[in-house]
């Protein structure tokens, strides 16, 4: 069982083979962007997740297909979340969906969905 009661979940394309850079700052877009969603509709987890020091952990799926249906369940149970399309000025085509962003929101919420994906 996790210390932790709220926590944010970052789920990442592997089939994309980005570089690392490239990567980490799709990942600190899904991060952003969903706590902001949280900020603004959930504000007592965000405020409890930022109290806790802000946990956060990124697995990867293999696939948009794969993200596309953790957002559907995520939107399902009302879990803040920030799906991520990237513009196409680097190194992937404009509208590449990269990664999703899940919560912050309590941590037994996000695993429903999340638990048993692995860590990139």
């Amino acid at each position: 069982m996790s210390e932790f009661r709220y926590k944010q979940v970052i789920a990442f394309r592997s089939d994309l083979k980005l570089s690392k850079g490239k990567a980490a700052a799709q990942v600190g877009h899904a991060a952003v962007s969903a706590a902001e969603e949280a900020r603004k509709h959930r504000k007592e987890w965000w405020k409890a997740w930022l109290n806790e020091g802000q946990c956060k952990i990124v697995v990867k799926v293999k696939s948009e297909e794969e993200l596309l249906k953790l957002e559907k369940q995520a939107r399902e149970m009302a879990l803040p979340c920030a799906l991520i399309v990237d513009r196409g000025l680097t190194e992937i085509p404009p509208g590449t969906v990269t990664c999703l962003g899940i919560g912050p929101a309590p941590t037994d919420k996000v695993d429903k969905i999340t638990g048993n994906l692995p860590l990139l």
